[in-house]
């Protein structure tokens, strides 16, 4: 597994403020009488305006490195410190926004109530609903705002799970192959959506 940086941010964006660094994280798994060393010292620091891709096969530890850096799970060893949080260990929740792989949609939300989630959990739905009305439209989704995620097909969900994440601007945005169900000119949306968050 290796990072690559890809895409310089534009507009004098500050590309040298760390946002989280990690040092030497380990992690193992049980798998029945198996022990899986799922990350063997693993380092990271990832930087305010940059855009980096995790790269390696399958089994590589890429969704574990992503699962403890936005701390749903806690290394077996290493440091993690997240420097715009005073040196702290855990995430500050509202600067980090997650796609995961299974994209974790509420399944009785429409499609517009599934993006619009994260401004009313933060208190910010009135100020941010321009905002989730761009991501959708911006991401081929406004036809279908009225829809459940299971009326949807998966490409799409993956999208409303990228813009859900998206619509709070969060200074890291950790997504586990966002393109993984889209098409040759969707994959290339999504990226531009990301490289402009992150601009």
């Amino acid at each position: 597994m290796s990072a690559e940086g890809f895409g310089e941010p534009q507009g004098g964006a500050p590309i040298n403020q760390v946002v989280v660094e990690a040092v030497g994280l380990r992690k193992s798994y049980r798998r029945g009488p198996e022990e899986v060393r799922a990350l063997r010292r693993a380092d990271v620091t990832l930087r305010q305006g940059e855009l980096v891709a995790l790269v390696g096969p399958s089994g590589s530890g890429k969704t574990t490195l992503l699962n403890l850096l936005c701390g749903w799970e806690q290394p077996d060893g290493g440091r993690l410190s997240w420097p715009s949080g005073s040196g702290r260990v855990d995430p500050p929740w509202d600067e980090v926004a997650v796609v995961p792989q299974d994209l974790g949609l509420v399944e009785d939300l429409t499609v517009a109530e599934n993006v619009e989630l994260p401004l009313w959990l933060a208190g910010r739905l009135e100020r941010g609903l321009p905002e989730a009305a761009g991501l959708l439209d911006r991401l081929g989704l406004t036809r279908i705002g009225d829809r459940l995620p299971a009326e949807v097909s998966l490409g799409e969900r993956q999208r409303v799970a990228l813009a859900r994440a998206m619509v709070v601007r969060p200074r890291l945005l950790l997504a586990d192959e966002p393109t993984g169900h889209q098409d040759a000119d969707w994959a290339t949306a999504v990226f531009d959506a990301v490289r402009d968050l992150a601009h």
